[in-house]
């Protein structure tokens, strides 16, 4: 269940703003929406899920992996404040320059994906790691982004995972099936 900051951070950045013209008129509706090139915006009652399971907090570093139309990466902003920064990565450039337009947090970023490389290292370690395209297995290239008490949320094999970094371990934990775009390395 979505915590009342969850929640407020998700009124607070309207997804319209997030989505093309044709879709916009749609925006309310709990499902996933597309944004071209074979993406699409998650639905809100997931990324309710998801950022819940992050566990968010202000001030923090967050990553935001296959970030889309930005609308994670505002919720993001919102839910770590001014103090706070994030990472957003996409692979598909028109993505990329759309969401930079839709944003208006000075604090939130957004990285063009290259090619091979999974995520930001060179800005890491991150306190947080959002990932919202569907991987096959725990991506490690992204675990060895994640700082010490650290949190990643990534779905890979249809279900939602939630991965926590204690003391150089890693407990991860399940948190029910879910539907995403492949995770992709590459430009397709």
């Amino acid at each position: 269940m979505p915590t009342a900051e969850v929640r407020r951070a998700m009124r607070a950045q309207d997804r319209r703003r997030f989505l093309p013209p044709e879709v916009a008129g749609d925006h309310r509706r709990d499902a996933p929406l597309p944004i071209g090139h074979g993406q699409t915006n998650s639905q809100p009652s997931t990324v309710a899920d998801m950022m819940t399971l992050l566990e968010p907090f202000p001030g923090m570093r967050v990553l935001d992996v296959g970030s889309g139309s930005g609308w994670t990466s505002a919720i993001l902003g919102e839910l770590g404040g001014p103090g706070s920064a994030v990472y957003a990565v996409e692979l598909v450039p028109e993505l990329v320059e759309r969401s930079r337009a839709a944003l208006t947090q000075p604090w939130v970023r957004v990285h063009q994906a290259r090619p091979g490389v999974l995520g930001l290292p060179e800005y890491g370690p991150f306190d947080r790691i959002l990932v919202s395209a569907m991987g096959e297995a725990l991506p490690q290239e992204l675990v060895d982004q994640l700082a010490e008490g650290g949190v990643m949320v990534a779905p890979w094999r249809d279900v939602m995972h939630r991965v926590r970094r204690t003391s150089g371990e890693l407990e991860v934990t399940d948190h029910g099936g879910y539907r995403f775009v492949p995770l992709r390395h590459t430009q397709f």
